[in-house]
């Protein structure tokens, strides 16, 4: 950005916070605290994942929140030095970016949940699933990681806009992504609903126990969480650099950060591995009696890998 605060590396008499992009120094507290929760929820889900053996599942999980206490430690170096390069750089991209990998963790269950309670009510097969939702989840972050670092690293007013707006692209692609998957989903369950007097006892079965039902209600407020805050993000970006709404420390708190913490702690409260064993990878008998993992097909087993 070509202004009269270019040079500008601390604040000074004349750097001012009120002409930094976000216009305030931020709440050294709130981001100590949510650096703390993710980094918390980042060793819970990789211990839960060696636990039950959710492997895609972890991976995801402990990215996003790996990635959300990067962001966060930027955003801590913000309240040290609001005009810190450094800290912006870090926080835009990776705060922009750590929400796809737990859309990306949303992703990976519904195809289990076909395989577990019955494929033949689905629109789409299992295997589809994952590689529709992921290569699209895969697009959103590439472009929400490139436009993070374009920003982060322009050097002009029209670089900086156009980062901006690969963001909001990224992010629109996501909210897109997590509608079409609502809607697979809910028709799913739909069809199981009005063909209930068919399901498999089995499949009867998982669906009368609390802790399936705890296990889609996380989901749900895992995807609620991610949609709002998505939402926020593109209001946010839309409005150009140094908008009101970009420079309300608390919406952002609230909208971001709270929501994205909401959904991180459902699906590790009700983490798969012990709400959906089904999606857990099984340790199986070799040929010498020998136990050891074992790939099974979609056609054959709920237990295929990812």
């Amino acid at each position: 950005m070509a202004d009269k605060y270019d040079d500008c590396t601390a604040v000074t008499e004349f750097c001012v916070i009120d002409a930094t992009i976000y216009g305030y120094r931020p709440d050294l507290a709130a981001n100590i605290f949510f650096l703390v929760t993710f980094g918390l929820l980042g060793g819970i889900q990789m211990l839960q994942g060696l636990r039950w053996r959710t492997w895609t599942f972890m991976i995801a999980m402990v990215l996003g929140c790996l990635t959300e206490a990067i962001g966060y430690i930027g955003r801590i170096l913000l309240n040290d030095n609001p005009w810190s390069g450094v800290g912006f750089n870090i926080q835009i991209c990776c705060i922009i970016i750590a929400p796809a990998f737990y859309s990306a963790a949303i992703y990976l269950t519904l195809k289990h949940l076909v395989l577990t309670l019955g494929s033949q009510f689905s629109l789409l097969q299992p295997k589809w699933y994952t590689w529709i939702f992921i290569g699209c989840d895969l697009l959103s972050l590439i472009l929400q990681g490139a436009g993070g670092g374009t920003a982060a690293s322009a050097s002009s007013q029209s670089t900086q806009d156009f980062g901006s707006n690969l963001m909001i692209t990224g992010i629109v692609w996501q909210v897109v992504t997590l509608l079409v998957f609502a809607v697979l989903a809910g028709d799913f369950f739909l069809r199981l609903y009005r063909n209930r007097s068919n399901l498999t006892h089995s499949a009867s079965e998982i669906l009368r126990t609390t802790k399936f039902m705890l296990f889609l209600a996380g989901l749900t407020l895992a995807y609620l969480g991610i949609e709002i805050r998505c939402i926020y993000r593109i209001a946010e970006l839309a409005g150009g650099w140094k908008n009101d709404i970009m420079q309300n420390e608390t919406e952002f708190i609230v909208l971001e950060g709270v929501m994205i913490v909401i959904a991180a702690l459902a699906v590790t409260a009700f983490h798969p591995g012990y709400c959906f064993p089904q999606m857990s990878q099984p340790k199986r008998a070799g040929p010498n009696g020998i136990m050891g993992e074992k790939e099974v097909s979609d056609h054959e087993s709920p237990n295929a890998p990812v």
